[in-house]
């Protein structure tokens, strides 16, 4: 859908379950990250952009402390009253969206006097696909109840805001990168976010002017952040980190990876070492933008793939399958995105290449005996806004 089409399907909706019209829609984009996986929340550095799928929530004041959320994806009304909101009282999907209210209260958001909300959620941003639909809700709830409760809170909060209800509403141990994309985003470029200082850089990516697409492998591999891989894979990094006596490892240089590996065991120092070289590769890409374009980045994106594939071991045989397809249809670079163990790749292509590497993809796919993927452009795009 487009977002006039997913407004249109949210306002109605909202009429049918929580009768009459909303006051506003609300829309946040999904993120493709460009480079710089798990270096997050090692305060280190991640270069993602916002994507032209969206969430948008249609929202209305009430005129009690309810909180009622519903989505075109789920049945029924979940309900809440402001003043019982506390992570161990959410579970369930609701959790994104009743945890940002939640964490709106803890990080300088006045909810002592508003009213409750009605709130209702439609989507085209693929669940479990690594193009972070969780930021995607929780960033238009964020610019919904901000505008609509004037709590006058800045973008760079209203991003920790969705990565306290996701720590902890939803107990998924994730950074802060997805928020920062969804509600950063601009046109056509990318938002190098320093994870320690929280220093967004707007760096643009010129793929619609160069002739460039990105291309989106969805796996159809789900994954779930809330379980397993990814809090082991947090776990190592924290290990890592203490035998190397310093407070991350966004303080560990590749100069420091030689003493890294007299230091740690071998699995512990191939996780740091992928946080580390990870990070160098996420300037380096930022650097190549700026002084040789956006063709000159594809081995950057090669290497990243190697490094999540051998050294943090969480990509997938349907993430390897689609990546080296890619490049051998043509494609300049390609790796997979997000948080691994599934989800979605994406390939930068020639954008006259799109449809011919899209195919070589799915015949790949069937021949290897895999669930067909789902494969479609993302545009960079705008963060956050009021429809």
């Amino acid at each position: 859908m487009t977002r006039p089409e997913l407004a249109t399907a949210a306002a109605d909706a909202f009429a049918r379950v929580h009768g009459g019209e909303p006051t506003g829609l609300w829309s946040s984009p999904g993120r493709v990250n460009l480079i710089g996986e798990h270096t997050d929340y090692n305060e280190g550095f991640v270069f993602p952009f916002a994507i032209d799928r969206h969430t948008v929530v249609a929202a209305r004041l009430r005129d009690d402390r309810l909180v009622r959320v519903s989505s075109g994806l789920r049945d029924g009304v979940e309900e809440i009253a402001i003043d019982d909101l506390a992570p161990d009282a959410l579970d369930g999907w609701s959790a994104y969206a009743l945890g940002v209210i939640w964490a709106a209260g803890e990080l300088g958001g006045d909810l002592s006097s508003v009213r409750g909300v009605d709130l209702h959620v439609e989507s085209d941003v693929p669940l479990g696909a690594g193009l972070s639909s969780s930021a995607a809700l929780e960033g238009a709830v964020a610019v919904a109840i901000d505008e609509l409760w004037q709590l006058g809170l800045d973008r760079r909060t209203l991003a920790r805001i969705g990565r306290l209800a996701e720590n902890e509403a939803v107990g998924a141990p994730t950074g802060i990168m997805d928020q920062s994309a969804v509600l950063l985003g601009q046109r056509d470029s990318g938002v190098l976010l320093d994870c320690r200082s929280l220093e967004a850089t707007v760096v643009p990516l010129a793929f619609e002017a160069q002739g460039l697409a990105v291309l989106v492998i969805d796996t159809r591999v789900e994954h779930a952040h809330a379980n397993g891989g990814y809090a082991d894979r947090r776990a190592s990094c924290e290990r890592g980190a203490v035998g190397l006596g310093v407070s991350s490892l966004r303080d560990v240089s590749v100069d420091d990876l030689e003493r890294a590996q007299q230091l740690l065991d071998e699995e512990t120092f191939r996780r740091v070492r992928h946080i580390v070289t990870e990070n160098a590769r996420v300037l380096a890409v930022v650097d190549a933008l700026r002084d040789a374009g956006p063709r000159s980045i594809g081995p950057l994106l090669a290497e990243s793939h190697a490094s999540m594939r051998d050294d943090f071991e969480i990509s997938v045989p349907e993430l390897d399958l689609a990546v080296s397809t890619a490049v051998a249809a043509g494609a300049i670079g390609s790796r997979m995105t997000g948080g691994g163990f599934g989800g979605a790749a994406i390939a930068l292509v020639e954008r006259d290449d799109l449809a011919s590497i899209s195919r070589s993809i799915h015949d790949a796919f069937a021949a290897a005996g895999f669930t067909e993927p789902a494969t479609f452009e993302v545009l960079p795009s705008q963060g956050a806004a009021l429809v």
